[in-house]
Parts: structure tokens; C-alpha cells; sequence
């Protein structure tokens, strides 16, 4: 059993957010002491989370790399932006979300191509993403196994001393790289949508690069978290 703040950061999610949740009914604590605590069994957490992010999680976590499955697998840019091309029908077409598939199509599209554009030439081992989409839940996921945000950024801030402080540049700062290139500028489009454009639709972010995890909800500014392991790459979850 774990308590609600641990919960929240097994699932990368605020504890608001598992709040609101609950109240909702999309995921009830397995038990609520007489004080009001919140407490969450691994198997419920699993048996919510049991789709594409375990799956992607699995996938940057394996020290013996290999493809993912083809449904969810990327190898190059091309491939990527035509998997994109046909999220953005689905969600045109999915209830409550309307026209603001635009938006959720951007962030998905300047995460998985910065992916590309800052491994390139470089993978570690598996070339390409892991992309896909489960509308049931409502819920996107990326990941590489790329080299990471840090080792990017050092290539033009070299004085970067870990992942958190990456993490937060990559987000909050427009970093010129060599022309015409754009270092970690796409992420902080990211942020800039998430957090100042309001629509009826929440829109909300859970981004990991190594050592370092940040969740951003719609209408408010990122939160560094602990993530569950550090990984290599990256890993993204966006739901709506």
C-alpha cells in the first residue's frame, strides 16, 4: 500500500491531481483511514496504469535493448509525422476535445521530433521512438532511448551540472544553438501551451529525462518530481 504522495509520483501525477481523481471516481484509493488517508495497493496502481506507459516504461528501462513492438514503433522522422498525421484525425473526431487537437497535436509533435533532431547520427543503441496513443484513457506516450536532455544541452551549455538542472532549462529558457538549429526551444513551447492556454479540454504533461521528472497541468507552472528510475532517454505522458 502506498500513501497518496507516493502513489502520485508512481504514476507521475501530482497528488491534486489523484485528489481530483478520486473524487471523480477514475481511480478510488483501495483504503481511506478514519483520518481521511488516502492509500493506494501497487496492484491498483498497476492494473490503471497497465497500458502504453508501462509498456514504453518497460521499454527505456531494459538494459538489453530491442524494438518495440511495430504498432508503437517509430524508426525515423518520416514515420513519426505520417503516426501524427493520423492521431490528429482521431482526435478531431474525439468528443470534448474538438478543436483543440491542434494543441495536443503540437506538443506531441515538438517532443517526438526533438527526439529526432537531437539524436541524430547519435543513438545510443535503438534508433527511433516509441509513439503511441490510447484515446480510451485519453492518454499519449513518447519515449526514446536517446541520449537525454543533459548531454544535448552540455553541447551548448557544457557548464550544466545534472538532469534536474537540464530539465529545467530545456523548459524555461530559449537557447540558441548552432544555426539554424534550436536547442530545447521546442520543450518550451510545450510548456507555454500547457500553462497559458486555457481550454475546456485539461490538458496535462509528465516529461522525464534521466535522473529528472517534471509534471505540468494545465493553467499552472511545472513541478520537478522524483521519478520512479533514471533512465537514459526520454519518457513523456500527455493526457487530456
Amino acid at each position: 500500500m502506498l500513501a497518496i504522495g507516493k502513489a502520485a509520483r508512481y504514476l507521475g501525477f501530482s497528488i491534486d491531481t489523484l485528489r481530483r481523481w478520486s473524487d471523480k471516481g477514475d481511480l478510488k484509493p483501495t483504503f481511506i483511514t478514519p483520518g481521511g488517508h488516502r492509500y493506494y495497493s501497487l496492484d491498483d496502481l498497476d492494473r490503471f496504469n497497465q497500458d502504453i506507459f508501462v509498456l514504453a516504461k518497460d521499454w527505456v528501462y531494459a538494459q538489453d535493448p530491442f524494438e518495440p513492438k511495430n504498432d508503437y514503433y517509430c524508426p525515423d522522422q518520416q514515420t513519426f509525422q505520417s503516426r501524427l498525421g493520423k492521431l490528429e484525425i482521431v482526435l478531431r473526431d474525439t468528443q470534448k476535445v474538438g478543436d483543440e487537437y491542434s494543441l495536443i497535436s503540437l506538443i506531441v509533435g515538438e517532443i517526438g521530433n526533438n527526439s529526432f533532431d537531437h539524436n541524430l547520427g547519435t543513438w545510443p543503441d535503438i534508433r527511433g521512438i516509441f509513439f503511441a496513443h490510447d484515446p480510451q484513457r485519453r492518454k499519449i506516450v513518447l519515449a526514446d532511448r536517446g541520449r537525454g536532455v543533459q548531454e544535448t544541452l552540455k553541447q551548448v551549455k557544457p557548464e550544466i551540472k545534472n538532469d534536474q538542472e537540464a530539465l529545467t532549462i530545456a523548459f524555461t529558457e530559449i537557447i540558441s544553438g548552432r544555426a539554424p538549429e534550436n536547442r530545447g526551444n521546442g520543450l518550451k513551447s510545450v510548456r507555454e501551451v500547457i500553462k497559458n492556454i486555457m481550454k475546456d479540454i485539461l490538458i496535462n504533461l509528465y516529461f522525464q529525462s534521466g535522473s529528472a521528472a517534471l509534471v505540468l497541468e494545465q493553467g499552472n507552472d511545472y513541478k520537478m518530481i522524483a521519478p520512479e528510475r533514471a533512465i537514459r532517454g526520454c519518457l513523456a505522458m500527455i493526457t487530456y
